[in-house]
């Protein structure tokens, strides 16, 4: 059921005879009515909900006493002999009920009320308890929809048991049991494809003890060990087993329950559903050693070619490469043969002989092999994608034909898998010829494991922390490939507008001999490209992809394409993915800091474009790896998919041993400062105003207001003239993290230093830039509209010393740039993941920085500013694949829970107005 407003309200709707009553849920928007019988599991659940209505509250207090006094026998038939009731009640058991009353009455409804609603809720859920789906009265139907008669026996049987169990003498024996089935399967049976089931009652207090059901009935309290009451305890389990599998209604209709004999197609029914409904309601079945045993689909994926010539991983995933699958079902490991495959092929019943035994097959099971067979077991094996066959080879297992089959690699593939799992620690390779460099020991090490995957045609995401060289890395792979005689074209770098220059320059400095040209501006060209560099903008690349503009680049047969800074393609919905997907390549590497900034959806868009297939589709991915990562509920799922991914994925920070050892110390400081009174009173009044409108919202409208009201509160904290949009007001003495900046700048300048300002937002900047100048602070400014000629220069105005600040938006100045001279991160505002920030951060803690480099964080005390800073403490002690989803996140917070998040916490440094 999907609408269950437990945070509604609860009526109860008596009706008669008392199994026809109703319950209502009534929430905010709309109401829902049930019958007593679907009522009755919402309520159980609603013990689990710590803000439930209180008459929902009452509701299912009444229902879970109800059953307690069922399940100890207290139960009875009315003097018509046409429903159940609850009795006869010991005077503990009054107690409990008014106990029950009086802790559960609410608003409108009195402890005497709730008392009348409690008993005949008892009685409602005792009749519906003993009785089977859609049974109107006791001389109509049996709990498995057999004739009247039938039901009557039933109704009889529980009289009787209830009848010997009254007042019975306290023995201190077990009077409540549960019941499990035990499988039989003598040699008679499981020739004739049948088996036997036998119900066991387990000591619900204790559930090693245990007795068949039978000796209930055939042998007294001081034979089989349990009080008299246990037989009416069984009869009632009994009964709901019954509901839950049609077929156990036959033992209700013996003198004695012991036992009943399954037929072939009631095996199958079992199989195929009915130890699913058992489940459900909590009867286990037990099944004797040996005979369910597992037949399992196993495979074999080998390379669809003869002997391999040449290195064993040279282009073997290639696009044009492909694998051969074939499947059987196996037995304790070992593969069936042919005619077993036949003999399984051809059973009419679930259980067969196989190697001297008796199994019993799964329907699904069969249902495979008989398909298997029709298609004929001599056919040619099944082709499969060259990234299917690898993720078979990883995983040993393949998801095919709806399901997850076990699946082992032929010895090429498995040598293969061997390489590729250990190409991060393969031996180095030496630097190619031709690279002007002396890469260090761990970017050798990366080129080596670039080399290993792209030489047998596989895509990698080299994640190394910004600053560590990922640049010089790929240079070396290209000059390797061409080394090898490997390349089949060109290389062609993407990158965010503002690294052209940078690729460029570095390419010249450490592969002089190598063409590179810039595809980008209005005379842009592919004219003559041989086998150097072209570099491109995910701007030009998302137009000359298109059809309108010609296609130039998809119209090249690359043999590498590099995303750098691939985090731009990590919404695979975007058109700047899909184009991206669309220029063909021996190969594709991304490049980037931050795999994953948000969710794991990213990570799985850069690697799908990287490998397609390797991860299955998105639905696929979020369903398997995603959504249990993120919830965090089971963490080896974290675990496993670290397995998985690893060989596709080199992640390397600077704090590792041996990284950067020459890398001069970070130091980090939170600057805690209060708002000013003009602030606060802006503050209060947006959060004020702005829940009262989210209060009232739809879901849709809702989404929308939080997500301005968060805008406004942080342009806030940041200045008045921020968030009243005046790019000319007064900025001294409205803003306390203004003052906080000057102070801190001029120490830094008074130095010697240079500082990085970063801002979110570029209306910041401008102010900032407009406040600095009037204080003669001399500045550079860089933002999202600065055209890419103007950029390079001011990196390299900056790196000059044109100018000690160095105004960016986080956005346009985040990722790419190396601006060592900066000494010092100043972080206006807070971003909503630390990875972002970091990113920024490394513009400046970078190879070549040879100063220790501080940041600074500049936090409004008791705003949302400092409770984002908490938030973002916690994910710094996650792994790096189990982000949170950021602002979107807080959107789908309750109006309490943002309430408390945005709601202005005064301390001393705001007393009450």
């Amino acid at each position: 059921m999907s609408f269950v407003p437990l945070q509604g309200q609860a009526t109860w709707l008596p009706q008669q005879p008392a199994r026809h009553s109703e319950v209502e849920f009534s929430g905010p928007r709309r109401s829902v009515r049930l019958p007593l019988k679907g009522a009755i599991p919402v309520l159980t659940r609603a013990v689990r909900v710590e803000d439930a209505h209180p008459s929902v509250g009452l509701l299912s207090g009444a229902t879970l006493l109800a059953m307690k006094l069922v399940a100890a026998g207290r139960v009875r038939r009315t003097e018509a002999g046409d429903a159940w009731r609850i009795g006869p009640l010991q005077p503990d058991d009054d107690d409990r009920v008014r106990a029950l009353a009086t802790s559960r009455a609410h608003a409108g409804t009195t402890v005497d009320d709730a008392e009348e609603v409690i008993r005949q809720l008892l009685d409602a859920v005792a009749d519906t308890m003993v009785r089977a789906p859609g049974a109107t009265s006791v001389a109509t139907a049996g709990p498995d929809g057999a004739p009247a008669r039938t039901r009557v026996r039933w109704a009889e049987r529980l009289a009787a048991a209830q009848a010997e169990a009254e007042d019975p003498e306290p023995d201190g024996l077990p009077d409540r049991v549960r019941v499990t089935l035990r499988l039989e399967a003598p040699e008679e049976v499981l020739a004739g494809g049948g088996v036997v089931l036998v119900p066991q009652a387990h000591d619900l207090d204790d559930e090693t003890v245990f007795v068949d059901v039978a000796r209930l009935w055939r042998e007294g309290p001081e034979e089989h060990g349990f009080s008299a009451r246990a037989r009416l305890s069984a009869t009632v389990a009994l009964g709901e087993a019954a509901q839950a599998w049609e077929p156990l209604g036959r033992l209700l209709r013996e003198q004695v329950p012991d036992q009943l004999l399954l037929d072939g197609e009631e095996l199958t029914a079992l199989l195929d559903g009915g130890l699913e409904a058992l489940d459900a309601v909590g009867v286990d079945v037990f099944w004797p050693r040996g005979l369910r045993s597992e037949l399992v689909p196993q495979g074999r994926v080998e390379v669809d070619s003869g002997p391999r010539e040449g290195p064993l991983m040279d282009g073997l995933f290639g696009p044009d490469s492909l694998f051969r699958f074939d499947w059987r079902l196996a037995l304790a490991g070992q593969q069936l043969s042919d005619e077993e495959m036949l003999a399984l092929a051809e059973a009419t019943t679930p259980v067969i002989r196989l190697r001297d035994n008796w199994v019993v097959i799964d329907p699904v099971v069969a249902r495979r092999a008989r398909k298997r067979v029709k298609a004929g077991l001599d056919q040619a094996d099944r082709p499969i994608a060259p990234a299917a066959a690898l993720q078979a080879a990883l995983t040993g297992r393949l998801y095919l034909d709806g399901g997850a089959m076990e699946v082992h690699p032929g010895a090429t593939l498995e040598k293969v898998r061997d390489r590729v799992v250990g190409a991060a620690t393969a031996a180095p390779l030496p630097d190619p010829p031709g690279l002007r460099a002396t890469l260090r020991d761990y970017q050798r090490q990366g080129v080596t494991w670039l080399a290993e995957l792209t030489g047998a045609g596989l895509g990698a995401c080299l994640a190394d922390d910004m600053g560590l060289g990922k640049t010089v890395t790929l240079i070396a792979l290209h000059l390797h490939r061409r080394d090898r005689g490997l390349l089949a074209g060109p290389t062609l770098v993407v990158c965010p507008a503002s690294l052209l220059g940078n690729w460029k320059a570095e390419i010249r400095r450490f592969a002089p001999g190598v063409d590179v040209r810039r595809f980008h501006g209005a005379s842009r060209s592919l004219v003559g490209v041989g086998d150097g560099f072209v570099l491109t903008t995910y701007g030009t690349m998302r137009a000359d992809t298109s059809t309108e503009h010609g296609g130039d680049l998809a119209a090249v047969g690359w043999d590498l394409v590099v995303a750098d800074e691939a985090q731009h393609v990590k919404n695979a919905r975007s058109t700047t993915a899909r184009n991206l997907r669309t220029l063909t390549s021996r190969c594709r590497v991304a490049l980037t800091g931050t795999p994953v900034e948000n969710d794991l959806t990213e990570l799985w868009a850069i690697l799908d474009w990287a490998t397609p297939g390797l991860l299955g589709s998105r639905n696929a991915f979020r369903k398997v790896w995603a959504a249990p990562i993120e919830s965090g509920v089971d963490p080896s799922v974290a675990r496993r998919f670290a397995q998985l991914v690893e060989p596709f994925l080199l992640r390397r920070r600077k704090t590792d041993p041996g990284i950067a050892p020459e890398l001069p110390a970070k130091t980090e400081t939170d600057h805690v400062v209060g708002l000013t009174r003009e602030q606060v009173v802006l503050y209060e009044t947006l959060v004020r105003e702005s829940m009262r409108r989210i209060e009232d919202a739809d879901e849709d409208t809702r989404r929308g207001l939080v997500l301005a009201l968060l805008t406004g509160l942080k342009q806030i904290c940041n200045h008045p003239a921020h968030y009243l949009r005046q790019p000319g007001g007064r900025l001294r003495g409205r803003s306390h993290k203004l003052e906080l900046l000057d102070e801190l700048l001029a120490t830094i300048l008074a130095e010697g230093g240079a500082v990085l300002l970063f801002t979110q937002y570029v209306e910041m900047a401008r102010l900032l830039e407009r406040h600095l100048a009037a204080a003669g602070t001399p500045t550079l400014f860089l933002h999202g509209g600065t055209p890419v000629a103007t950029r390079e220069q001011l990196v390299r105005d900056f790196q000059a010393g044109a100018a000690p600040v160095f105004l960016l938006s986080l956005k346009a100045g985040g990722t790419g740039l190396n601006l060592t001279r900066a000494d010092h991160v100043v972080h206006v505002d807070r971003w909503w993941n630390p990875a972002v920030e970091d990113q920024a951060t490394d513009r400046a803690h970078r190879i070549g920085q040879t100063r220790p480099v501080q940041v600074h964080r500049l936090i409004t005390e008791g705003t949302i500013e400092e409770r984002v800073g908490e938030l973002l403490a916690r994910k710094r002690s996650l792994a790096d694949a189990v982000l949170g989803r950021g602002e979107a996140a807080l959107t789908e917070l309750s109006d309490a829970e943002l309430h408390d998040l945005v709601s202005l916490r005064r301390t001393g440094l705001y007393p009450d107005a």
